[in-house]
């Protein structure tokens, strides 16, 4: 095969797929983490009546239960544990699963998880009981959430470096959507119960629809061609038949043998794309580390009470950051620049930095040490665009990248070294983030 007779993606259908696919990997968990106000509601302390209920439930003089206090802190860590290290086996073992049962068992699963969790919604549990199965549908959300996203960057590693990018796009299309949903169930003052429920469903239907996707995957050629190119073993009937189609074409010599695939070494690969598997690594670990845990905390200087200061926080923080992230990421498609061996792109993303202290000197409250500098709403606005863009599109660059510095049978497993410190960085961002909103 030659790079000439590679076929058309025909209606930009693989695209598209790549594109719903992303959507369906980040979708659910963005609806669940926009559903916080529920499942924290649903922990607040029972009756005083309930002496033995008061013991356990009682917080510490803020007017919240212990469960409600701890909800977010409890929740990121039972997220970002099983995330890293699932990421991390992935990169190991997924030659030794099958990428079907990797991609449809892990949204099977998560399907599963978010319809339990929709029709909880319209079953009354003590708080303790909800904690605790509210936990372990978290663990089991992003464990199969990252087998699935380093299953799905492998498998955008095969196909040339612009396929990654629809990936990254309906990842940011992801969070645009929980921001925008967020904002209209404010608007619309619906009930906490109605506005849960419906982010559940709509998760479901989500995942159904990438199932469906990546299910018509192998019918299309221009798939086809990249998956035989690469080496990867084909699947179906159809792939069968042009495999021994093949060895009928060979010398008579060559059908005793089956040529071995060459070894991939993970190691190896690390050695080959460091510089980007860093990179994306500093970039969500500087995004994670400020965004939401301090940039949540600022504080409108318009009077309180106004419609601007309740919209302030899901419009300027939310809406406003996953718009200009999913910009970011969807640029790639037409300009990749810096390319993939400048040293200008390492050094943008380590440049992301100064947006560190840049947040903390904006009007966030409440505040200990540091002084307020960027008082006006407009700074924090600035700021904002240009944190959320630059984190779109550089971490889709590197994205990209990492997995066509390598061979072509090694970019399965590139993709999915670079899924996993995508996940390093959201792990260290979120341990950090505690570090810097307590130095504010």
């Amino acid at each position: 095969m030659t790079a000439i007779s590679a076929p058309q993606d025909k209606y930009n259908a693989v695209w598209i797929i790549f594109f719903i696919m992303g959507l369906g990997t980040l979708l659910p968990w963005n609806f669940f983490i926009t559903a916080t106000m529920y499942f924290t509601d649903r922990l607040k302390e029972p009756s005083l009546s309930n002496q033995t209920a008061n013991a356990t439930f009682v917080g510490d003089g803020d007017g919240r239960s212990v469960l409600e206090a701890k909800f977010s802190s409890t929740m990121t860590l039972c997220a970002m544990v099983p995330l890293l290290i699932f990421t991390c086996l992935n990169s190991f073992i997924h030659q030794k699963i099958p990428q079907k049962l990797r991609i449809v068992g892990s949204l099977s699963v998560i399907f599963g998880v978010f319809l339990i969790t929709a029709a909880l919604v319209k079953v009354e549990m003590a708080p303790l009981p909800f904690f605790v199965v509210t936990m372990m549908k978290i663990v089991c959300i992003n464990s199969f959430g990252a087998m699935l996203q380093g299953s799905l960057f492998g498998l955008a590693g095969l196909l040339p470096a612009s396929y990654t990018t629809p990936i990254m796009s309906g990842q940011g299309l992801a969070g645009t959507f929980a921001a925008a949903s967020m904002i209209c169930a404010i608007a619309t003052g619906s009930a906490l119960k109605d506005s849960a429920f419906g982010y559940f469903i709509t998760a479901c239907v989500v995942i159904l629809l990438a199932i469906a996707s990546y299910l018509a995957l192998p019918k299309l050629e221009f798939f086809q061609y990249y998956l035989e190119s690469n080496g990867a073993r084909a699947s179906g009937d159809e792939e069968k038949k042009m495999d021994l189609l093949k060895k009928e074409m060979r010398p008579v010599d060559s059908l005793t043998e089956e040529a071995p695939r060459p070894a991939v070494s993970v190691v190896a690969i690390f050695k080959q794309i460091w510089v980007m598997a860093l990179s994306v690594c500093c970039i969500f670990a500087i995004t994670i580390g400020t965004f939401p845990t301090v940039t949540v905390d600022v504080k409108s200087i318009v009077e309180k009470g106004s419609t601007w200061e309740k919209y302030f926080i899901p419009v300027s923080c939310f809406l406003i950051f996953n718009v200009m992230d999913w910009a970011g990421r969807s640029l790639t498609a037409v300009c990749m620049w810096p390319g993939k061996d400048s040293i200008l792109l390492p050094i943008l993303v380590v440049l992301r930095v100064v947006f560190i202290p840049l947040f903390m000197l904006c009007n966030v409250q409440p505040r200990n040490y540091t002084p307020v500098v960027f008082e006006h709403d407009a700074w924090y606005i600035l700021f904002m665009v240009l944190f959320a863009f630059s984190n779109g599109y550089l971490a889709s660059l590197c994205m990209c990248f990492g997995p066509k510095k390598v061979a072509g049978h090694e970019s399965e497993t590139a993709g999915a070294v670079m899924a996993f410190f995508l996940s390093l960085g959201l792990a260290l961002g979120a341990a950090m983030s505690f570090v810097v909103r307590t130095l504010v």
